[in-house]
């Protein structure tokens, strides 16, 4: 970061976050600038609880009109059709956002994501994509990577009851307190397009069923030319039999049949599932900011059918070319 001080009214405002993680922490936040793609149910959380902790700015993308769909999880979007009836979705985001936190900038930036080039994605820190093309998630992420500083990357994606979130720090260093000292640990992430290549024959029975079936929609939309969300019950057959083609090596028990129609049916994003996997997003996109604390790496999935949220580690390790690191770290989250 540029060494810049606190000001004085920050100090007063950020009063309590201070006395959590730290002077340097917060000012490390209040310097960096975030981008985010694709103005969801859950990323409108994520921007809610960044803002209201402070950081420099952020700047979002979304020419979408408001529809139904997004009306049902967009708390921002105000409740009036005539103001948000000629306004693209980020506009209306950008003007609700503003009220939070008056001393973090918001501004919208025009434009399809994916033809920004490289030296664009230079002047954040955290990019987060939700809701577009696999070809997007791939392709964002690469010129992340080719940036002329560590760029983080995080995806986020939630159907119906169910959650994921993908996150690449790159080569990654940071500091985590280990009794009563602190001690530097560095971690080393596979991009987006590593991660999903890795044969599922070698990924083990217990990986959480969530990324298979993700894998499976998230392919089909590809083949199919359709839009994240534009799939239905009605795509279950041919979805399933895309299913048996890409994964003749996995049981029905690790991507079951009722699995995949329930993410089909939801058509429309779950509240409650919105502010879990956006409040997880917004607490690692701050960690990895202040370099402070255990980051996730690299997939999280939630369902709300069982109230847990699972780390899954999926990389390729260097030295074994067909064995892989999974599942660093299990947690659970109990929802009342």
């Amino acid at each position: 970061m540029n060494g810049e001080e606190l000001t004085e009214q920050e100090t007063a405002l950020y009063d309590r976050q201070i006395r959590v993680w730290g002077v340097d922490a917060q000012r490390r936040l209040s310097k960096s600038h975030i981008l985010v793609s694709g103005l969801t149910g859950t990323v409108v959380e994520f921007c809610k609880n960044i803002v209201l902790a402070g950081v420099g700015s952020l700047t979002l993308n979304d020419d979408r009109p408001v529809t139904t769909e997004l009306l049902s999880a967009n708390f921002l979007i105000p409740p009036d059709e005539s103001v948000y009836r000629e306004k693209p979705l980020a506009e209306l985001c950008c003007d609700s956002l503003k009220d939070f936190n008056p001393m973090v900038r918001v501004s919208v930036q025009k434009g399809d994501l994916s033809s920004f080039d490289v030296h664009f994605f230079d002047k954040f820190d955290a990019v987060v994509v939700s809701s577009c093309s696999l070809n997007t998630k791939k392709s964002v992420n690469e010129k992340c990577r080719k940036s002329s500083k560590r760029v983080a990357f995080y995806s986020v994606d939630c159907r119906d009851s169910c959650g994921e979130l993908f996150v690449d720090l790159q080569d990654y260093t940071y500091s985590k307190k280990k009794i009563d000292e602190m001690t530097e640990c560095r971690l080393q992430f596979p991009s987006f397009e590593e991660a999903i290549a890795v044969p599922w024959r070698s990924l083990p029975g217990r990986l959480s069923k969530l990324y298979f079936a993700m894998r499976v929609i998230e392919r089909f939309e590809e083949l199919e030319g359709r839009k994240p969300g534009q799939t239905s019950a009605a795509d279950l057959p041919n979805v399933l039999n895309l299913r048996k083609e890409l994964c003749e090596s996995l049981s029905e028990s690790q991507m079951p049949d009722a699995l995949i129609g329930r993410l089909l049916a939801g058509t429309r994003e779950f509240p409650p599932v919105c502010a879990i996997v956006g409040g997880i997003l917004g607490q690692e996109v701050i960690k990895a900011i202040c370099g402070k604390g255990d980051p996730i790496k690299n997939f999280f999935f939630f369902d709300a059918m069982d109230g847990k949220g699972i780390i899954e580690d999926i990389a390729k390790r260097d030295n074994e070319a067909e064995q892989f690191q999974i599942g660093c770290l299990e947690g659970c989250l109990e929802v009342d």
